[in-house]
């Protein structure tokens, strides 16, 4: 993600958008975590989704188009087979800004699929094609351990606990793990001006050059005519001392889950990872989920102080399993499974 991935000028104003994310977030001190009891979860294991994580950057650059991108989306599948998952694929083709036509497939993956009452797990998974804000190889392909990977595993480990779970101890909810593809390829203007966006018409309309696989999915929702309670998107979630502000879109669309999962990240003692602070508005995939009529927000990492949005290993060749760290997982991991135990 990056700062240019903000909604389009119309796009924003129709969603009462801010033209760009704060770079500084605003605190605000009268937010209180609730201090009811948490529902008893399982234990999410960070070891588990460490491992799945390293799997897939393993594969190599999860880069459409390529076969280390075709063998770990089949990996992806098999994984959440394994565990018992009942599996959709949605197979797309989409134009890239630089003019490719990319081979994509969205990936869908039901717990409890005749549950009633849904809540839906969002990430991606593929991989920026090239390292533009790395200083010494913008050309080079990057691992995308965190923006990508990790919140893959932390969605397979998930989906793994559940399963595991006798059915007395299931949650009341069924749970959509839903994986989108092509979501990195986007134009940055500021590290690739030199290029030509060839999607900037579509971007003026409010779609984007990022995002294409959320938003073919918007399109085209799989499972059909799906309303889940709400959603929650998982977007670089894996790296040390990650920092996760409340987004002003998701603030916006879904406060009461935004509020649900930093008051239950704060019970189980992960406030050094949710900050009670708000940010501004960034063009992710919940913006297209959220159009589509899913409530959706948005975990992601970034600076919450200073003029720089994202850390340092974004979109640069830093982000590979050096950056990942267990417990970062842990806490989204185990704050994520204890929201939906708590419905």
């Amino acid at each position: 993600m990056n700062l240019s991935r903000l909604a389009p000028a119309a796009f924003v104003a129709l969603l009462l958008l801010t033209g760009c994310p704060e770079k500084k977030s605003t605190v605000e001190t009268d937010t209180t975590p609730a201090e009811a009891a948490l529902p008893k979860a399982p234990a999410f294991n960070a070891d588990s989704a460490y491992a799945y994580t390293a799997r897939q950057v393993a594969f190599g650059p999860r880069v459409p188009n390529t076969p280390a991108h075709v063998t770990t989306g089949d990996w992806i599948i098999r994984k959440f087979k394994e565990a018992g998952l009942t599996v959709k694929e949605q197979p797309f083709e989409a134009m890239a800004f630089d003019g490719k036509m990319l081979r994509s497939r969205n990936i869908v993956a039901q717990y409890q699929p005749q549950a009633t009452r849904r809540i839906a797990v969002f990430t991606h998974w593929d991989t920026r094609p090239f390292a533009d804000k790395d200083k010494q190889n913008k050309n080079a392909p990057l691992d995308g351990a965190s923006d990508g990977a990790s919140g893959v595993g932390i969605a397979l480990e998930m989906a793994r606990v559940l399963a595991a779970q006798p059915d007395s101890l299931a949650p009341g909810v069924g749970v959509d793990f839903i994986l989108f593809d092509s979501e990195d390829y986007g134009y940055d203007s500021a590290t690739q001006g030199e290029k030509k966006n060839l999607l900037a018409e579509q971007e003026n309309r409010g779609e984007s050059s990022w995002c294409l696989g959320s938003q073919y999915w918007a399109k085209h929702l799989l499972p059909a005519n799906y309303k889940p309670s709400y959603g929650i998107l998982l977007d670089m979630v894996g790296a040390k001392n990650a920092r996760f502000s409340r987004e002003e879109l998701s603030r916006q669309q879904a406060r009461d889950v935004v509020d649900k999962v930093w008051n239950t990240a704060a019970q189980l003692g992960f406030s050094d990872y949710f900050l009670f602070n708000d940010s501004g508005g960034i063009t992710d995939d919940h913006v297209f989920t959220n159009q589509a009529g899913v409530r959706t927000i948005d975990i992601i990492d970034h600076l919450p102080v200073g003029d720089d949005y994202f850390p340092a290993y974004h979109h640069t060749t830093q982000d590979n399993m050096s950056v990942i760290d267990k417990r970062t997982l842990k806490a989204v991991g185990q704050t994520v499974l204890t929201t939906l135990y708590n419905e």
